[in-house]
């Protein structure tokens, strides 16, 4: 007889295991697909579900919605973990899951983190699901369309699975304390504010809205009748430090230096300012968001005020001499002189049309003219041949060709009106008028 421990007792799991909903009723979030005539909830109770992908953040619902499905349908639920499977457990599983279908059944193959699965893994998946053997289920963190293989994804129904809202977590969180499974048999005085304040610091995850719910009332005050009192000491010792949504590696890494970007050129330097904050308290490495910060004052700056990339530069080099979280002063100062400064784009236009260009005419040849002639065979081939010296010249300008004849009179940089690129460009543009009367044409 297989000894029983305290881990068989039900009352020793997690308080968001022990509240795990068990069918569509009790599931909370999700309405966009599970709300009355959406399409998941339609596919459910019509029983005629496919394969699928989950694609949402931790901690809402994306096991429990798996689970509920299988129940729902009558299904055999395998529920497989990316994590600790290999492809010699894949084929066990899915020669179990063969026979079953064989017999008349059906099987739900539950795969949390399945982007965890290199290709071969997930290549394994494919004849057992294209066959029907297996109704594939994956959650996934990740960007589906980066993590899961074409030929696999092209088969599932991707869902996505938003974050919970304030009122859902405090709905979850009066249930846990009402609940049979939970708190409800414990007298427990805590205020609405503070069931609030818990599911702020959970950011739309449940599962780490009831274990800091768990973790409150068991460090709560408590009275000779066994009668639990919360303190706001007790929420702010429990809630020190929340746990931000990040992965340097995943798709909220891109997301987030996306938004820094987006909000600097829009020039909002409160929301780059958080954005900032969001990724540097995320564990961010200070020196990536500087380099991007770097890129930024040329790509979308550049003329209109050249003392951007000196700003930008400096703020790089503060970050390696100083690295966290000493840095982060000069990353705002960064930032917000970023932002508020005037825009322009020319640099980056002026180098992707001449890249373009340069792609495109490969073997264009230098003129001759500014060809070095550094030997005597150079020489008499024409290097250098009609050169003119800029320097030598009364107005410092010459009307020598540059661009081979093929680009002659092609424009690149066209600066913008914006900050100190208005100087450039009444520069620019006197330049290009002497050349027209010095020349007859423009170069």
């Amino acid at each position: 007889m297989q000894q029983q421990t305290m881990f068989d007792n039900p009352a020793a799991q997690p308080l968001a295991a022990r509240l795990r909903p068990t069918c569509l009723e009790d599931y909370v979030g999700q309405q966009h697909l599970l709300g009355e005539g959406k399409v998941l909830r339609r596919l459910i109770e019509a029983d005629q579900i496919t394969s699928m992908i989950f694609w949402g953040p931790p901690g809402v619902g994306k096991t429990t919605l798996a689970r509920i499905i299988a129940q729902r349908t009558r299904s055999e639920f395998i529920d497989f973990s990316a994590v600790t499977s290999g492809i010699k457990e894949i084929r066990r599983v899915m020669e179990q899951a063969e026979t079953n279908r064989r017999f008349g059944g059906r099987t739900i193959l539950f795969v949390d983190e399945i982007h965890r699965f290199n290709k071969a893994q997930q290549d394994a998946f494919l004849p057992f699901v294209e066959k029907g053997s297996i109704l594939l289920i994956g959650a996934t963190t990740e960007n589906p369309s980066f993590e899961i293989n074409g030929a696999l994804l092209s088969r599932c129904k991707v869902f996505v699975l938003q974050p919970l809202g304030q009122e859902d977590l405090v709905a979850l969180l009066r249930r846990a304390l009402t609940d049979p499974r939970g708190f409800g048999g414990q007298e427990i005085q805590i205020a609405e504010d503070m069931l609030e304040s818990i599911a702020s610091f959970a950011n739309g995850d449940a599962r780490a809205a009831l274990s800091t719910l768990e973790m409150v009332l068991l460090n709560g005050e408590t009275d000779p009748d066994g009668a639990v009192t919360v303190t706001w000491e007790t929420i702010g010792q429990c809630t020190a430090k929340k746990s931000l949504l990040y992965d340097k590696k995943g798709e909220e890494h891109y997301n987030l230096i996306s938004a820094l970007h987006k909000s600097m050129r829009n020039s909002d330097p409160d929301a780059a300012v958080y954005w900032l904050a969001r990724m540097l308290e995320a564990g961010e490495d200070p020196l990536y968001v500087a380099r991007r910060v770097v890129r930024f004052a040329s790509e979308d700056i550049g003329l209109a005020d050249p003392r951007a990339l000196e700003q930008a530069v400096a703020a790089y080099q503060a970050c390696h001499f100083l690295g966290m979280p000493e840095c982060t002063v000069h990353l705002t100062q960064a930032v917000v002189y970023l932002s508020l400064v005037p825009k322009s784009n020319a640099l980056y236009t002026a180098y992707e049309t001449a890249k373009k260009d340069a792609q495109e005419q490969l073997a264009e040849p230098v003129p001759l003219v500014i060809r070095n002639g550094v030997t005597k065979l150079m020489g008499e081939l024409g290097y250098g041949k009609g050169y003119q010296y800029a320097h030598s010249t009364a107005d410092k300008l010459t009307t020598m060709q540059c661009l081979p004849d093929s680009l002659l009179g092609r424009t690149y940089y066209s600066p913008t009106d914006q900050g100190q690129e208005a100087r450039f460009a009444q520069r620019l543009a006197q330049i290009k008028d002497w050349k027209k009367r010095h020349s007859g044409h423009e170069n």
